[in-house]
């Protein structure tokens, strides 16, 4: 009885050592949680971008350089006269 109360007792607490959620994964635990909340600021960033440019397209009020750059963008139409010059997004 005895013998098996230690086993019982020693599996326990080699699984709180090594288990999934154990003492030595806390550390690979912690970086994924912080390359999570990385990703995340990045999406929320992408979001307030996305925000802004359905705020520029507002139905009511659309702002005309804005719809032209999409309709140009978008259509390949460009004046004879006129340079098109695409830029990298600075990150």
């Amino acid at each position: 009885m005895n013998a098996a109360a230690l086993l019982v007792l020693m599996l326990v607490g080699g699984l709180a050592l090594i288990g999934p959620s154990g003492l030595l994964t806390w550390g690979e635990q912690a970086s994924r949680l912080s390359d999570h909340e990385k990703r995340i600021a990045q999406l929320q960033e992408r979001g307030a971008e996305l925000e802004n440019r359905v705020a520029l397209l507002d139905p009511n009020n659309v702002d005309p350089d804005f719809a032209s750059e999409l309709v140009r963008g978008n259509l390949n139409v460009v004046h004879p006269d006129e340079y098109v010059v695409e830029l990298e997004p600075i990150e």
